[in-house]
């Protein structure tokens, strides 16, 4: 259950893994022949983290849910405001359930599995957080008679088209660096209640530079698939109102 690597994640700098993995590690049909998998019904360990990355292919629909801005830093990512403070998801409620018609971002919705390249044979290797509070529960076998189950090659299927799509909009956001469409921004806020909150840390894209590109730039990203990822993200800034709303009508 592996590919040939094009771009890795960006790895969470204090433990060196992935935002959310704890413990992820090859499966193995010999050793997981008897594992299994039950229903993620708590998101609570999501409920810390007032972003999450996103890939080009869902911001049509995350655009109309959420702000998608992009980290600062020397290799951007592309993501989705979840919250205006810092620790703080305004889409997990305290039970750990996700906000009822909210999308729900690819990156979530793979967990516990993960693509992880193994730098030996210079591929990648289908994993999962065996920390996860799923892993071990009844449900979904994740191997038959020492074959893969309907649903681990789904899962291995859902992580191959999530790295193809991570690979591309890596390559988007090169190019918006390229370019210098990158701005440092910040929102300052003033809820209904006079609380004053202030967010930074994050880039958005220069509209003024971008309707500047030429006319072969512009060709180029439209032959490239990259335009609508720029409308996307424009369409998105319409979102902080309703994050606003959002955060003024959780309760203290």
């Amino acid at each position: 259950m592996s590919t040939t690597p094009s771009k890795s994640e960006p790895a969470e700098a204090s433990a060196g893994l992935p935002l959310f993995y704890q413990q992820p590690r090859p499966l193995i049909a010999e050793r997981d022949a008897e594992l299994s998998i039950g229903a993620i019904d708590d998101l609570g360990f999501a409920a810390g983290t007032n972003s999450l990355p996103v890939v080009g292919a869902e911001l049509p629909v995350a655009c109309k849910h959420f702000p998608i801005l992009f980290t600062t830093g020397p290799e951007p990512a592309m993501v989705a405001l979840l919250g205006l403070r810092s620790g703080e998801n305004l889409f997990v409620d305290a039970a750990g359930a996700w906000a009822p018609g909210v999308y729900m971002p690819a990156y979530l919705r793979r967990y516990p599995f993960i693509f992880m390249e193994n730098s030996e044979r210079g591929e990648l290797t289908l994993c999962l957080d065996m920390a996860a509070s799923c892993v071990g529960k009844a449900g979904n076998r994740l191997f038959e008679a020492g074959e893969p189950t309907d649903f681990t090659k789904a899962a291995l299927d859902f992580c191959r088209e999530y790295q193809s799509h991570f690979a591309f909009t890596a390559d988007f956001i090169t190019a918006l660096r390229e370019a210098d469409l990158l701005v440092d921004n910040r929102a300052d806020i003033t809820m209904a209640d006079g609380q004053k909150l202030s967010l930074g840390g994050f880039q958005v894209i220069d509209e003024a530079r971008f309707n500047s590109l030429s006319a072969e730039t512009f060709l180029d990203w439209r032959q490239r698939g990259w335009l609508p990822m720029v409308y996307c993200h424009l369409i998105s800034t319409g979102n902080w109102a309703g994050l606003i709303d959002r955060a003024g009508a959780r309760p203290a």
